[in-house]
């Protein structure tokens, strides 16, 4: 095996990880050609994946090499400094994926095990590593989360007939997939109308496994009644509403067990650009967009979204009246309009997936 060849099986055991509001880290130890330590990071408050792959490699990892998807840290948080550990281990070289752009590390992990005569190399399969951690990147460089606006709509873009049903446009697989998706971000945004005429849990099933990500409703008017099902614990339910909003609506939210988050709006409708913010102030590192075609339209306008799930059904609804997957007003020219690149195409049933990233003019 080859440098590079480590450095992806310990991207693979870093997938593994649900790790949010901290970034998946692998680790492998090897020496004389052979791993003698391996680890990932699981979740936070957990230990981190450096100390897990030293713990199995014991004495072995003395003038051993490590592979590992990130800097390691090296500073005091819920654990302590990998560094600190991996220089104690006797460890001879260090192979990094890529520097953490968390201001807390940003190359003092590097420089501290360089300062006490570890051998550090680095980049090593960095746009693999920056892939699996996007979210995290994002999150740490700009203070928003990655932000995934999902759809599913027939061929002609319509998520619901003229008389409102849109129960179920795509397929079983399609919905499976859907909730695997929900499983891996931190919160879910859907507008209230939404809440009101579908009344979703907004929970994740994976298999037997339920996942509770955060739910965030957002809501113009206020009609968002504190008896409906994204209110039901486990999980935190977030009513994003416009500043002034009454007072007796906020206690019957709160009562119903929902934090409460008031925001600038213009003509009723908060800030969506803001409202990111807020969710990353509260740790959410990637956030799914689920609302109808109001919602999306305000989050595209707003430039927030960065990559979309667009689940297509063999299905042509028509009609002026059915609803779009992307109301509001819409671009006024061509060229103003949000691209999507680096687009990938595949069936799910007999849907079609469309993902892609979203550039802004």
């Amino acid at each position: 095996m080859i440098h590079a060849d480590y450095m992806r099986r310990a991207l693979r055991l870093a997938a593994r990880g649900r790790t949010s509001p901290n970034p998946m880290v692998g680790a492998v130890i090897v020496k004389d050609g052979k791993i003698v330590g391996e680890g990932y990071h699981r979740r936070a408050g957990e230990p981190h994946a450096e100390i897990l792959a030293l713990e199995q490699a014991g004495e072995r990892a003395r003038g051993a090499a490590l592979y590992v998807t990130l800097e390691p840290c090296c500073h005091y948080g819920r654990t302590p400094p990998c560094t600190k550990a991996i220089i104690e281990a006797g460890v001879s070289d260090v192979y990094a994926a890529m520097m953490d752009p968390d201001p807390n590390v940003a190359g003092k992990g590097f420089a501290e095990l360089s300062q006490s005569g570890i051998r550090v190399y680095y980049p090593l399969l960095e746009e693999e590593a920056r892939q699996l951690n996007e979210a995290y990147i994002k999150h740490r460089t700009t203070g928003f989360p990655l932000v995934i606006l999902k759809s599913a709509m027939s061929l002609d873009g319509r998520i619901a007939t003229h008389t409102g049903e849109s129960k179920w446009l795509t397929g079983e697989r399609s919905r499976s997939l859907a909730h695997k998706v929900r499983s891996m971000v931190d919160a879910i945004v859907v507008g209230a109308r939404t809440v009101r005429s579908d009344n979703p849990r907004l929970t994740a099933w994976v298999g037997r496994k339920v996942f509770y990500p955060r739910r965030v409703v957002v809501t113009k008017s206020g009609n968002v009644p504190s008896d409906l099902a994204v209110f039901a614990k486990p999980g935190e339910c977030v009513v994003a509403c416009p500043q002034g909003i009454s007072q007796e609506l906020q206690d019957e939210w709160m009562r119903a067990g929902a934090r409460v988050l008031p925001l600038p709006s213009t003509d009723g409708r908060i800030s969506m650009k803001l409202l990111m913010r807020e969710l990353a102030a509260m740790g959410c590192l990637s956030v799914l967009v689920e609302g109808g075609g109001e919602t999306a339209a305000a989050v595209l306008e707003e430039r927030v979204v960065d990559k979309i799930l667009f689940f297509y059904a063999p299905k042509i609804i028509g009609g002026r009246k059915a609803v779009p997957a992307v109301g509001g007003e819409g671009a006024a020219k061509i060229d103003c309009a949000p691209t999507v690149r680096d687009v990938r195409i595949r069936r799910i049933g007999s849907d079609i997936l469309l993902e892609g990233s979203v550039v802004y003019p």
